[in-house]
């Protein structure tokens, strides 16, 4: 019997992506083929993030939409994976009319099977599995120079605001053995940047292997040429990672290091483990064992109390830090999180937009003098493929992850080249250059 072809829509952060990724390699496993579009689709499948309350909504929305194309085509099979499901849990279906199979981050192992169920009655799985990592399944690789290696899945943290240990579980590590045998092969498949992902990746530990150990190995492979990680927890780190990082050529000069707020009585409150002077501290080793490195952040103004005090204190500290770049949002209040338990969301929503205007302009300016500070500058840029605003121009990325755009000109470039790149203008984003000489 033909198997139907699948189409995996994916939305939210990079553990998303991996899981897309898996999910289509599970199915290909079991005798589905990708479809090339949605409309070409027989099984549509949404991998969903319930971070905040907007992408949420905007997935639901798009499941509506995707309802109406089920009402043409009674036989299309329409599934939501992910975040969301588990987060809001089974009454998610009652919302939903038209949605065949609605499954967790945990389930996807049994996909295939819950398919062929989902025929006869809707299928809900939203098992959580304290062992589920998946290693037995290989992902089918879709993002071009660039492989995402989950080297755990969960988190314990429980910050206050998140819904990230309700939605995806317990921390859980995949093998160090597996994770190294994945990596060599998506290497000698052509991906030579590798990004280790984990909710709190710098917590992994897989007997005496901890993080900075599983670094310096995954470095040392062959056909690796670049080595990322996202996203660790300010408490979390080791100096050994930092020394691997200064060490090993592979491993890239830049960490995103999640702020959140840079006011104390904040940072408690979002149960974060760690103070401003703390923060700071791990900055300054950083910066003195690696003097180059990149830093990235995330920032949520407009936190239950925040006062304009506090709010202040976020934009000295990055004013301090001066971060490279950062991902800031309005605090959003999540179902089931102790704030949302606990605390009154009581920042006006005009109130918290002004603050995100004003720490957004904040970051900007900095960005911009820190990506001017590159003119003249040459790089080592790894092409990623054709520009996104100009399909004549190509783009890749600095080793301390800068987004370079460059005119391909009558050198043949590709993706996976590595190529010289000198500076020659910069905004708060991008760096454009040309190949000297």
């Amino acid at each position: 019997m033909k198997k139907g072809a699948f189409y995996v829509e994916t939305y939210g952060c990079l553990m998303n992506v991996a899981d897309s990724e898996l999910v289509s390699g599970i199915l290909e496993e079991a005798g589905y083929a990708a479809a090339a579009d949605l409309d070409s689709a027989d099984i549509i499948l949404v991998n969903t993030c319930a971070i905040r309350e907007n992408p949420e909504e905007k997935v639901i929305q798009r499941l509506m939409q995707l309802a109406l194309r089920k009402r043409m085509r009674p036989d299309l099979i329409l599934g939501i994976i992910g975040c969301v499901p588990k987060h809001i849990g089974p009454a998610i279906s009652e919302s939903l009319a038209g949605v065949d199979l609605i499954l967790g981050p945990d389930s996807y192992s049994r996909l295939p099977q819950l398919i062929e169920r989902s025929a006869v009655e809707i299928q809900i799985d939203l098992g959580m599995d304290p062992q589920e990592t998946f290693d037995r399944h290989s992902p089918k690789r879709t993002s071009g120079v660039n492989a995402w290696i989950t080297v755990m899945r969960g988190c314990d943290r429980f910050c206050s605001y998140c819904v990230v240990p309700y939605a995806r579980g317990r921390e859980k590590c995949v093998s160090c053995e597996r994770i190294l045998d994945v990596t060599a092969r998506a290497a000698a498949e052509g991906h030579p940047s590798i990004t280790l992902l984990g909710q709190t990746v710098n917590t992994y530990r897989d007997g005496d292997i901890d993080f900075a150990a599983l670094l310096g190995k995954v470095a040392q492979i062959d056909g690796v040429a670049r080595v990322r990680f996202t996203s660790p927890h300010p408490i979390d780190f080791a100096t050994e990672v930092f020394e691997v990082m200064a060490r090993e050529r592979a491993l890239c000069p830049h960490i995103h290091l999640p702020l959140q707020s840079g006011s104390d009585r904040m940072l408690e409150r979002m149960n974060r483990g760690y103070t401003r002077a703390q923060y700071l501290n791990l900055v300054e080793e950083i910066r003195r064992i690696v003097p180059n490195m990149a830093l990235s952040t995330d920032v949520i103004v407009g936190f239950p109390e925040e006062t304009p005090g506090d709010f202040q204190e976020t934009l000295n500290l990055m004013r301090e830090v001066r971060f490279d770049s950062a991902f800031m949002f309005k605090y959003s209040e999540r179902p089931k999180t102790w704030a949302c338990r606990h605390l009154t969301d009581d920042i006006p929503d005009e109130e918290k937009g002004r603050r995100l205007r004003e720490v957004i302009d904040l970051q900007e300016s900095i960005s911009k003098e820190i990506y001017e500070s590159y003119i003249g500058r040459e790089v080592e840029v790894l092409v990623e493929g054709p520009a996104r605003r100009d399909p004549g121009q190509v783009q890749g990325k600095s080793p301390d992850f800068k987004t370079v755009v460059l005119a391909a000109g009558a050198r043949e470039i590709k993706a996976g080249d590595f190529v010289k790149v000198r500076i020659e203008s910069a905004t708060s984003h991008t760096l454009s250059g040309v190949i000297p000489g």
